[in-house]
């Protein structure tokens, strides 16, 4: 998580929501990471686990993420959740929860949902407050 926090950093210092992840193999082999891109690429898909889970495919050459874990600044949106799934990433790993959007138990929990054929183990709360202040200090700054 402190290396997904460099990230978040790095985004913060292109001027985007810091927010960042990175994907290890099960052999603990950092795969693919990324910080937020949306604002420079001027694409609403490039949170940084959509670039994360582009890159990871590149690389394997497959499009599935299996036995993989996730490590994000902040708990991933739908978008990023079910793009998780589709992948079949094995575990997510977040610092601060989401009460907005979250969608790894904070406001749904579609990465365990019941009807879904994959479902990801969740582990939340690493790094919180780190990653919290990181994004209060971002958003007091735009205002």
């Amino acid at each position: 998580m402190a290396r997904a926090l460099t990230l978040a950093r790095e985004a913060e210092r292109h001027g985007e929501v810091p927010v960042g992840a990175l994907v290890v193999s099960q052999h603990g082999e950092c795969l693919a990471s990324a910080w937020n891109r949306p604002i420079g690429l001027h694409d609403p898909t490039a949170h940084a686990e959509m670039l994360v889970l582009r890159q990871a495919g590149e690389r394997l050459g497959n499009y599935r993420l299996t036995g993989t874990t996730f490590y994000v600044t902040l708990e991933p949106c739908p978008m990023c959740a079910m793009a998780m799934v589709h992948a079949r990433v094995a575990r997510i790993v977040f610092a601060a929860p989401d009460p907005r959007t979250g969608a790894c138990g904070s406001l749904m929990n579609l990465v365990q949902h019941p009807a879904l054929n994959h479902r990801l183990e969740v582990t939340g709360g690493v790094l919180a407050e780190e990653s919290a202040q990181l994004l209060r200090d971002f958003f007091r700054g735009r205002r």
